[in-house]
This record gives C-alpha cells, structure tokens and sequence, in this order.
C-alpha cells in the first residue's frame, strides 16, 4: 500500500480494551494502523518482503514505516476492531507457526524411517514436554494430537509467548537427536517451512538466527 516516513505519520498509544496493555497506533490521512512488525535497519529486505506478501497476497492494507533506525509494518485497523483482533499476524504468531510445522516434520520423519511404534513414543514424550512447560491449550495427549494434524496457516495457532516457541524448539531437537541418533533432521529449516510465505519465512529464520536456538537449528 504505501511506504512512508516518520514524519509523514503520526503515532501514539491507546489503551488495549480487553488486555492490560498499550497498543501503538499510526494515524495517517485520517487512516489508523496497528503495529504488525518490527525489523532492524540491515533487514530491510525482510521487512519489504513481508509487507509486500501480505499486501499483494494475503489483501491486507498495511502500510510500511521506514526509519533511520528501523522498519515497521503496520496493519489497517478500525478502533472499535482492536478488542476482537487477534493479531494473527504478529512476530508471534509467525514464530508459533514456524515451529508447529518443524515439530510436524520431524514427527512425520519418524514415522517414515523408525515406524509407527517411535512415532507414538515421540508423541508421548511431547506430551510431557508441553505439560512440564505448561503450554496454553495443548498440555494433553489430544493438544499435542491436534498440534501434530492441523495446519497451522490456515488454522488459527495457540496463543503462545516466545519463550514457548524457545522451549518447544530446544525439547524438539534434543528429542530428534535422541531418536534419530544425530542432528541431521535439523539442518535445512527454510526447506522444512516451504509452505510458508516468503516474507514470513524469512522473518521466522532471522529470528531463529539471532535466538539462542541458532546453533541447534540452521
């Protein structure tokens, strides 16, 4: 839709109706946009690329801020909109999805070369994975059974925090390793998340590339 500068805009921050927090808001021509995502200076193709799938493919009216610090993108909101928003396309969001589909693939990976016995095991153990992190809505053995069959973007995905997706990543690869004997199944993530949107993709790897989780999964 348009890339703009700071000064062309106006932001400020609203109280969030349902959640104690502070929304960023971008007031432009009398148009009003939340914030989506947020990138460093260096990653200004990432963030082009993701503003322009989610303008040209996914239809959303976004807009994206340039800075000399940084880019932004923000999304077209109406104020009375925000208390049902879900923010399905924040980092977050992004980051759930990403490793809900590397969780799928490494359990399809067991089940084609170990065999439906190890790939139950795996199932059990990721049950007590995601109950001893105590993970929202999927802490049962029919959570980590509908994690493993839905698809996570078209779906709607469980509200997790980063923290999470870090602890889901992490158990995921020491219990690959465990099963598969070495490290392989993690290497080659961005072909793992081929179903991903290109800009999506790329805003999940630069994340994953400046996490903890770099030297576990590239």
């Amino acid at each position: 839709m348009f890339i703009l500068k700071r000064q062309d805009v106006e932001i400020s921050t609203i109280d969030h109706p349902k959640r104690d927090q502070q929304v960023p808001i971008l007031n432009y021509q009398g148009q009003t946009f939340r914030l989506i995502s947020v990138f460093k200076a260096s990653q200004e193709e990432e963030a082009k690329s993701l503003w322009r799938d989610l303008t040209d493919n996914k239809g959303k009216a976004c807009v994206l801020l340039e800075e000399p610090e940084r880019f932004s993108i923000w999304g077209k909101i109406r104020l009375d909109q925000l208390g049902s928003d879900t923010g399905n396309h924040s980092n977050i969001g992004v980051f759930t999805q990403a490793s809900i589909l590397l969780l799928q693939a490494v359990y399809m990976d067991i089940e084609d070369f170990l065999g439906n016995r190890q790939a139950a095991l795996f199932e059990k153990e990721m049950v007590e994975t995601l109950q001893k992190g105590q993970f929202p809505q999927v802490s049962s053995p029919e959570g980590v059974k509908y994690l493993l069959e839905l698809d996570p973007l078209t779906t709607p995905v469980p509200n997790w925090q980063e923290n999470h997706v870090i602890n889901l990543l992490q158990e995921l690869h020491r219990l690959g390793k465990a099963y598969f004997g070495n490290t392989n199944f993690a290497h080659s993530v961005a072909d793992k998340l081929q179903d991903m949107p290109e800009g999506e993709r790329s805003l999940f790897i630069s994340w994953l590339n400046q996490s903890p989780l770099s030297k576990l999964w590239h």
